[in-house]
């Protein structure tokens, strides 16, 4: 049996993604938990994995964009992602929010989630 592991934000070493995305995060067995801070204008480009995800925004505003639709979701609201929908994200206001990812997300692990930095160098048709 595993043992129970108790943990604070504040102690999570945070990871700075790019001047608007910050995240910290913890995995356990079978998923991975991140508290994301994002500042307006921020974005996480168009990308695709193989995890279901739920994110739970606990603060401001975040649009999230599919191919088939866009829905904009605020405080006390949840999006879920199947896993393998390709997605991306614009900050409409700063937010605080929860993801849930599962199974673990291990290209951040490994440090293969190469997403944000391949955006900068491709061109896109639309805001990621």
């Amino acid at each position: 049996m595993s043992s129970t592991t108790s943990y604070r934000w504040d102690d999570v070493a945070p990871e700075q993604i790019t001047d608007h995305i910050s995240r910290r995060y913890i995995t356990g067995d079978d998923m991975t938990v991140a508290r994301f801070a994002l500042s307006k204008g921020g974005v996480v480009p168009r990308h695709a994995h193989d995890n279901e995800q739920i994110s739970c925004v606990l603060s401001g505003r975040l649009e999230f964009r599919f191919d088939d639709r866009t829905v904009v979701v605020g405080p006390n609201e949840v999006m879920q992602i199947p896993g393998s929908v390709p997605h991306e994200v614009a900050v409409l206001e700063d937010a605080i929010v929860i993801d849930v990812f599962h199974p673990i997300r291990q290209d951040w692990l490994d440090r293969t989630d190469t997403y944000f930095t391949n955006a900068s160098t491709a061109t896109r048709s639309s805001v990621a």
